[in-house]
């Protein structure tokens, strides 16, 4: 009688052990999962710096004796002005200084100060914040008078 128990108590403490190996090899696999996911996002954003915070257009190693970058070298990330060269559902492409083209995120919280739609050939101020892709989510879209 006294080995039964003896037996059952040591297959609790196994069970116990086991279960308690189980999690600490679950938070551990929460954990790489985690620093993959940051380690993934910092390395787009490092790629894309350039675009979205507005460093020189070509990437800061284009010329690298031409240290510090030219002023009007920087790209606006923030806003931009020019004209609407295509129209999509949700976004739109417009064409601001030097032909550089911007693709224009269009958000339901975007204000824009014109009754009406949007239309290719207007002439737009844009404010807004750069996402990681390149684009600029719009705030606000004043639209000039043609």
């Amino acid at each position: 009688m006294q080995n039964k128990k003896s037996n059952l108590d040591i297959l609790k403490w196994l069970i116990i052990g086991l279960a308690g190996l189980a999690i600490i090899v679950l938070i551990f696999g929460a954990g790489v999962f985690v620093g993959g996911l940051k380690a993934k996002f910092s390395c787009h954003w490092a790629e894309n710096y350039h675009k979205n915070f507005a460093g020189p257009k070509n990437g800061f190693m284009e010329d690298w004796r031409k240290i510090p970058p030219m002023p009007g070298d920087l790209i606006e990330s923030h806003g931009a002005f020019g004209e609407i060269i295509e129209m999509q559902e949700n976004s739109f492409v417009m064409k601001g200084r030097e032909n550089i083209e911007k693709v224009v995120l269009i958000k339901p919280d975007t204000i824009i100060n014109k009754k009406g739609e949007l239309a290719v050939g207007d002439q737009v101020v844009v404010i807004g914040s750069p996402n990681d892709n390149g684009q600029i989510e719009a705030k606000l879209i004043r639209i000039f008078s043609k």
